[in-house]
């Protein structure tokens, strides 16, 4: 783990067991409690829009049976289930096209393509089934990123899982959680370290590259999230005490800014968070001010040019997580999900 002071610029190296001890007593660590689910569908298509094939043509075997795949980002309806998504052929999946899924000959699933969305991305509606999640878990795969070159397995559904995670809704894991375990956990209570528990189901917004030429014009997808009245009340009483909010993630810090009135008091509420914080945002509704809940941030190391490192940028300021992130890789620090990390105060 690698320590910065934003302040004076300086950094040092520490090893992640040291944490609580660079944590004040008072301070309210906040951890995104949300949980990845298995939203990587195989499947078939039916083919509606194929032109028909000769039988002699080495294709025809896979006639009106090409093989999918679904990438389920985010939930838009219950009944029925209806998911925004990645698909995988694009351009061979249109509106209307029906998809399969299933076990050997089985059909378990099965969906509807509604609409094309922004950046080749599909609106999907199953067939109403009174055990959607339950098939879900049974059917999907774990979508681990895509640098990690292999298969899921099955290990991977709790090891690509924080030990707090509850709330299934994710594509990804928010992964500054991922350091932790029950022990340390229990360390930082011992020492007067207060937890509160939000939510944010981690979406393509996450992971969304950067495409409009000036930053500001950048969109992102919207995420759900959810603080509920416990971690509302735990929040309003740590800013009236003067005491740090230390957020765990990049996707706690963006509910959290997200969600906060003007004076940074936070509300019991739900709803759809589409922030994007970069170096020089200071908030649409707070124009002379920046961050205006946290007060420390807890981090892995993110990819170039991407909305993850505007974010801490934004936090620790440009230069220093430049000097910060020459230091890391000088020194071997691991980058991405699986990585290692840096707390920031």
């Amino acid at each position: 783990m690698l320590h910065l002071n934003r302040n004076f610029g300086t950094h040092s190296d520490k090893n992640f067991r040291e944490f609580s001890q660079l944590l004040r007593p008072g301070d309210l660590l906040v951890l995104n409690n949300t949980r990845v689910i298995p939203a990587r569908l195989f499947g078939h298509r039916a083919g509606l829009h194929s032109q028909p094939l000769s039988d002699q043509n080495p294709a025809m075997k896979d006639f009106l049976h090409g093989k999918v795949e679904v990438l389920l980002a985010k939930q838009l309806a219950t009944h029925p289930p209806t998911w925004e998504c990645l698909v995988r052929p694009g351009k061979k999946i249109r509106i209307g096209e029906h998809l399969y899924f299933g076990q050997g000959t089985a059909e378990e699933l099965r969906a509807e393509v509604i609409e094309h969305r922004e950046f080749g991305e599909r609106t999907i509606r199953f067939e109403d089934v009174p055990d959607f999640l339950a098939r879900l878990e049974r059917l999907g795969h774990i979508p681990l990123p895509p640098y990690i070159h292999r298969d899921d397995q099955p290990e991977d559904r709790n090891q690509y899982q924080t030990v707090f995670a509850k709330h299934p809704g994710s594509v990804a894991a928010p992964t500054a959680g991922l350091h932790f375990t029950p022990g340390i956990l229990e360390e930082l209570r011992v020492r007067d370290i207060e937890t509160a528990r939000i939510t944010l189901h981690v979406g393509l917004g996450t992971f969304q590259p950067v495409r409009s030429e000036v930053v500001e014009q950048h969109k992102l997808h919207t995420e759900t999230f959810e603080i509920d009245d416990v971690a509302a009340t735990a929040l309003e009483r740590a800013r009236k005490e003067g005491r740090r909010v230390v957020a765990v993630g990049t996707t706690s810090t963006r509910t959290l800014e997200y969600a906060a009135d003007p004076d940074g008091t936070i509300r019991p509420q739900r709803g759809e968070a589409d922030i994007f914080i970069y170096p020089g945002w200071r908030g649409a509704d707070a124009p002379n001010r920046g961050f205006r809940v946290v007060n420390a941030l807890l981090t892995n190391f993110h990819l170039p040019k991407s909305t993850l490192l505007m974010l801490v940028s934004a936090f620790a300021g440009r230069e220093n997580v430049l000097r910060a992130y020459e230091h890391a890789v000088a020194e071997h620090y691991r980058f991405f999900s699986y990585g290692d990390c840096m707390f920031i105060e």
